[in-house]
């Protein structure tokens, strides 16, 4: 048994040749001395960047964009640091009389800001519901903005008549609800990540002491990351979501950690010397650990060509939170982990002598899967076509009223508009055109199927004209999409009007067809840097491309589950715009971690016992890592369902659902069948010769 267990030490180096790097890392007074070090560049990190504050939340359309080009004009008019807001009155299905209308419009004068008067009182239709519109300052930050929605919903619960029930929304009313919401969400998603890393590492160590070790490291490194991301947004201008960096730098950070000191516990079985296995772990998965996160930051670093705002600035702070975490586990925890010896994993602490066993469950499930590797192939490769089919029929794009998980006044006032008026009344088009063709343009506007009504809104006096225009369909809907595209036709056709239409749905119509570009932007250099980086860590040209291709298969199964799951199990109408594309780099980049986890090891295994025995030991000898890592990062995306956002959640679910797919079919069973099957041809035009 003894030698059996030593045989796949071959590829390890010997003992002498330990670079000096590791092990001074690894020794008593270079661990102190790191970890001082790494104390002090903390503390400086706090100090130079802990007060930076990034962006706030941007628009989800380029700069160039037709609504951004239309908001930037408005900014011209008189009152453009003003919106409006909406009130909706009801009485629980009863009819509004007359004194009620009366009442409600009092109501509105007495909560009124200002010295403007709001609107006159609108009823429905139906007699059941009427409306009227005040409007509110937009000066300052989101905080100002609650403040004033605050402000205003107290005054109307004070003085609502009895009986009465009326709801504030509109655009600043949106964008209050948005921005309060947040209120304690990230310290609740922090708690929720700290709170699953630490219960799976206890539970992946049995060890009451050692998931302190790498928690501790990685929560410092996220402290440090969020800093630094902060500072970076303020000086770039980029917004981005700090929720989905700190969810990526916390599990990023405990899958490289796993993997770390999985073999160091591996190490610990054949060495006396606790220093001496640490180092000998540390130079195996440092190539891994590098690689994998090369091809993380790489591919986020390709959406800083990406022409939303927002995407820009997630590329570019995750990145900067992905190179904040590799020192932490490279340095940091080796040190962090000398310090405290083999004692740490107490009370199953490995020691030289005591039986590591490797033929368990992974090895087993790799035997039966390489005895018939064309069926298991076919069979997975089946598998993951039947779950990206749930792409088929997928709508994407969601409306404001979709996009909290949680209820809001706004949401709530938006769909109670829709039930008694047109419900674009709540989010009406801004159009933009030449004051000479405002008669030409409201003519072309009011032809347009759909649209409920067309108001002038005042001039700049530069030549510019604003019209407000009013449709039939809720904004963010299909049919809502269609109007602003009918709107655009007929607004453009005007001669020498030069009018755009902004606002409302058209909005989202921009947003959608700059998701569109990016996609096809970003999605073939995320694949092409992933392959780079694979051609490099296996020094082949055919096993990359085979990897990619099974990598990119699993982000599209992923994507169909999701998406699948999201519309008839949670009851979503639609995917985010940003959701396809920020999923699949996800799911492409950190795929590509288990992959280099496993395929580096069986590289070495191969250049042993062969391909086919050297991946079969590769999946008994990693499959553990690999499985802890997937569940820690798919439980850790999943925390973003605590935030208020769909959107967010719905990242969370499909990158977690994707993690686990990779990991327990892809990776398990799918790659090491594709390589079985093709043998040595895997690492063409290079050679693993099998050494006797």
């Amino acid at each position: 048994m003894t030698t059996q267990l030593r045989t796949h030490r071959r590829d390890v180096p010997p003992q002498r040749r330990v670079p000096a790097l590791a092990s001074r890392l690894t020794g008593r007074r270079g661990a102190a001395l790191t970890l001082v070090l790494a104390i002090i560049v903390a503390g400086l990190a706090g100090a130079l960047a802990g007060s930076s504050e990034a962006p706030p939340r941007g628009d989800g359309y380029p700069s160039s964009a037709e609504s951004a080009v239309v908001a930037e004009q408005l900014e011209s008019f008189p009152g453009s640091d003003e919106a409006p807001v909406i009130l909706v009155a009801t009485k629980g299905g009863e009819q509004l009389t007359g004194a009620d209308r009366s009442r409600l419009e009092n109501l509105a004068q007495s909560v009124a800001p200002g010295s403007h008067q709001p609107s006159p009182v609108t009823p429905s239709r139906d007699g059941e519901a009427a409306i009227t519109t005040l409007s509110v300052s937009t000066k300052g930050d989101g905080g100002r903005t609650v403040e004033r929605i605050d402000s205003l919903r107290s005054a109307i619960a004070e003085q609502a008549p009895a009986g009465m029930t009326v709801e504030v929304t509109g655009g600043p009313a949106f964008a209050a609800d948005i921005t309060s919401s947040f209120d304690g969400a990230n310290v609740t998603l922090l708690a929720v990540t700290i709170g699953v890393v630490a219960l799976l590492l206890l539970l992946t160590y049995r060890s009451p002491v050692l998931w302190l070790v790498p928690l501790a490291v990685v929560g410092v490194a996220d402290q440090v990351a969020g800093w630094l991301t902060a500072a970076v947004g303020e000086a770039s201008g980029l917004p981005f979501d700090a929720g989905i960096v700190s969810v990526l730098v916390f599990g990023a950070g405990t899958n490289y950690a796993l993997l770390l000191i999985s073999r160091y516990r591996e190490e610990l079985h054949e060495q006396q010397s606790h220093t001496r296995a640490l180092a000998t772990a540390w130079r195996a998965t440092v190539p891994a650990i590098l690689a994998s996160n090369a091809t993380v930051v790489l591919a986020l670093a390709t959406l800083l060509l990406a022409t939303v705002p927002g995407t820009r600035g997630l590329g570019l702070a995750a990145a900067v939170g992905l190179v904040v975490v590799l020192p932490a586990i490279v340095l940091v925890l080796p040190a962090a982990l000398a310090l405290v010896g083999r004692r740490v994993f107490w009370p199953f602490v490995p020691r030289p002598g005591r039986e590591l066993r490797h033929e368990g469950v992974w090895a087993t499930v790799a035997r039966r899967v390489l005895d018939r590797p064309a069926a298991h192939l076919v069979g997975g490769l089946a598998g993951l076509a039947v779950l990206a089919s749930g792409l088929l029929g997928a709508s994407l794009g969601l409306s404001q009223a979709d996009s909290f998980r949680t209820a809001s006044q706004s949401a709530d006032g938006l769909v109670t508009v829709g039930e008694h008026f047109p419900a674009g009344l709540t989010s009406p088009f801004a159009v933009t055109t030449g004051a000479d063709s405002v008669p030409q343009t409201i003519r072309a506007i009011e032809s347009v199927d759909g649209v409920t009504g067309v108001h002038p809104a005042g001039t700049n006096g530069e030549g510019l004209a604003r019209l407000s225009v009013s449709g039939e369909p809720s904004p963010g809907t299909p049919a809502g999409l269609d109007l602003a595209e009918d709107l655009r036709t007929a607004a453009h056709q005007v001669d020498g009007a030069d009018a755009r239409v902004g606002g409302g749905s058209a909005e989202l119509l921009d947003a959608r067809a700059a998701a569109d570009d990016d996609l096809q932007v970003v999605v073939p250099l995320v694949l092409l840097v992933s392959l780079a980086v694979l051609v490099v860590l296996l020094r082949a040209a055919v096993g990359p491309l085979v990897l990619l291709a099974l990598n990119a298969a699993s982000a599209l199964a992923a994507l169909g589950l999701g998406a699948w799951l999201d519309e008839h199990l949670l009851g979503h109408p639609a995917l985010d715009v940003q959701v396809p594309l920020i999923a699949f780099l996800f799911l492409v980049a950190l795929g590509i971690d288990y992959t280099i986890f496993l395929m580096h090891r069986a590289r070495a295994e191969a250049a042993t016992h062969g391909t086919r025995e050297g991946v079969c030991r590769a999946v008994a000898r990693t499959g553990g890592v690999i499985t802890s890592a997937g569940i820690v990062l798919a439980a850790v995306f999943a925390a973003l369902g605590v935030l208020p956002l769909v959107v967010l959640g719905q990242l969370g679910l499909i990158v977690g659902l994707g993690v686990l797919v990779d990991t327990l079919l892809v990776r398990t069973v799918v790659v090491p069948a594709a390589t079985a099957l093709l043998g040595e041809r895997f690492w063409w035009p290079g050679r693993v010769a099998s050494r006797p």
